[in-house]
């Protein structure tokens, strides 16, 4: 541990757990944007708008985008994450979504205490990871509903901690970061047909896996729209299952 990470204050620690094969990223948006490039570079469109103004037409499904256009289709895949079913109750599939919400925080890297491993305090619970814009702090997950305010008293209480254990400077961003990961009780996705509504699919539920889970989803799904078979069973993350 001392060799691989000189940073970390070894005073603290007997040792160290070191997993060698996570696949880490140090830019998720950079990602994020390369795969909108590849989609648009193989003939995508991207249009923004209005997602709650979905409607059903006699011709298929209508949106409006920001332009004022409106963007017509015979299918519609709702992928709204933790905001999913606020669309698709409308349409009469409501199954018990909830959310677990988690707290951020970037730090300036100290100089002469560089870190180069993500880093887990087990015993402490949470998370440093050397990412592009700085070390980031991450916590544990926050039982809430999605509107509630913010309440970071995780990243409050482990920041002092993480502080005598590893090289954070200053806080970069100016608040907290939160996200509202969509969970459903059996912790499965929810990939397919919407129960009852013609050329409405959907996909979302995957609780803190959906950046992983996200090209993996896309291909199952395609794969049920067009008719093919997928490379797994898709009943156990069916809309239609039994929450």
């Amino acid at each position: 541990m001392a060799a691989l990470e000189p940073g970390i204050a070894k005073d603290q620690l007997a040792g160290a757990v070191h997993w060698t094969d996570p696949w880490t990223l140090r830019s998720p948006g950079e990602l994020v944007q390369a795969y909108a490039a590849l989609f648009t570079q193989r003939g995508g469109e991207m249009r923004l708008g209005d997602a709650l103004s979905l409607e059903k037409q006699a011709e298929g499904w209508q949106v409006r985008t920001q332009s004022g256009e409106t963007v017509t289709a015979k299918e519609v895949v709702i992928a709204l994450g933790p905001w999913t079913t606020r669309l698709t109750e409308r349409f009469g599939f409501a199954p018990p979504m909830f959310v677990k919400r988690g707290y951020h925080m970037h730090y300036a890297a100290l100089p002469d205490r560089k870190l180069a491993h993500w880093v887990l305090d087990e015993e402490r619970g949470y998370l440093v990871a050397p990412m592009k814009d700085g070390l980031r702090l991450t916590t544990g997950a926050e039982l809430a509903l999605l509107d509630s305010p913010s309440t970071p008293t995780q990243l409050r209480d482990a920041e002092p901690v993480a502080r005598d254990l590893l090289p954070l400077g200053d806080r970069v961003d100016a608040v907290p970061w939160k996200g509202a990961r969509p969970c459903m009780p059996d912790m499965k996705p929810v990939i397919g047909a919407v129960p009852g509504v013609e050329g409405m699919w959907c996909a979302f539920g995957h609780g803190h896996q959906g950046f992983t889970l996200g090209p993996a989803t896309g291909e199952l799904l395609a794969a049920l729209m067009t008719g093919e078979t997928p490379h797994i069973d898709m009943q156990p993350f069916s809309p239609a299952r039994r929450f």
